[in-house]
């Protein structure tokens, strides 16, 4: 298992830097709210990337600036210029990847590829920065994912792409699912529910155990969700609600601060 996934740990990630906690509801993806984050205790951090005109990787989690910003337009058209003009919620910066990564220097990152530029500026970015064991990478598209994954030669963790996880879903036991989906990732991050479906049974994170593989839930902000998907044995929740899943994991005694640090 990659370094990236302790054993034995519940992985807290903050989703966005936990985008509805109440103290910075309105500054999803900024600076603000991943040092908020961090001073909780999060040392899993999630975002997601877009690639500027300029060829910059923005921690952003939108292809526009529409929905979060004073000014409008789609991210693949403006430089970096352009886009540090605008302002989250009316007063942050949209930060680039290198921002998150150089103001968190003992975070790890699990980064969403959301833009078909960004998949070679990120593979460069990881070796450039060495960045092998400090993130895991994920993406909707399959062939984003698959891409990444032949640019880094598979040294870097990766999330199953969306095929992999139909495959495991729907297999009646771990064989069958491993040869239908192969090999090349080490995490399933998905919803609890898609559609109706439920898709984090118990026996889809059987299957997923016995196959060598963790079961990260996207993005539970309820506690009694929370406790439910614990008590199956995943393995990591994403929030957008810190303050809670901190306080459900605490009450669990399944709470643990960054290395060499204390909760808050």
């Amino acid at each position: 298992m990659s370094p990236y996934l302790p054993q034995g740990r519940i992985l807290a990630f903050a989703h966005r830097g936990g985008a509805y906690h109440p103290e910075i509801e309105g500054l999803e993806n900024t600076l603000a709210a991943f040092r908020h984050a961090s001073a909780l205790g999060y040392d899993y951090l999630e975002t997601d990337v877009h690639l500027t005109a300029d060829g910059v990787l923005l921690a952003f989690h939108d292809d526009v600036l529409d929905r979060v910003c004073d000014q409008k337009g789609a991210i693949r058209d403006l430089t970096l210029a352009e886009v540090r003009r605008a302002r989250i919620g009316g007063r942050e910066e949209i930060p680039t990847l290198v921002d998150l990564i150089d103001a968190f220097p003992d975070a790890r990152f699990n980064i969403d590829i959301k833009a078909d530029g960004a998949v070679d500026a990120l593979a460069r970015l990881v070796r450039e920065r060495d960045l092998w064991d400090r993130v895991l990478i994920g993406s909707f598209s399959r062939s984003r994912i698959r891409r990444f994954r032949a640019l880094t030669e598979g040294r870097v963790p990766t999330a199953a792409d969306p095929w992999q996880v139909v495959a495991f879903r729907l297999s009646p036991t771990a064989g069958i699912a491993r040869r239908l989906a192969g090999d090349g990732f080490v995490a399933f991050q998905v919803p609890h529910r898609r559609k109706g479906l439920r898709v984090v049974t118990p026996g889809f994170v059987r299957r997923a155990h016995a196959a060598g593989h963790q079961v990260h839930v996207w993005t539970i902000d309820d506690p009694a969700e929370m406790v439910e998907l614990l008590d199956r044995s995943v393995d990591g929740l994403f929030t957008d609600r810190t303050d809670l899943l901190k306080d459900v994991l605490e009450g669990r005694g399944q709470w643990r601060p960054p290395s060499g640090g204390t909760t808050t």
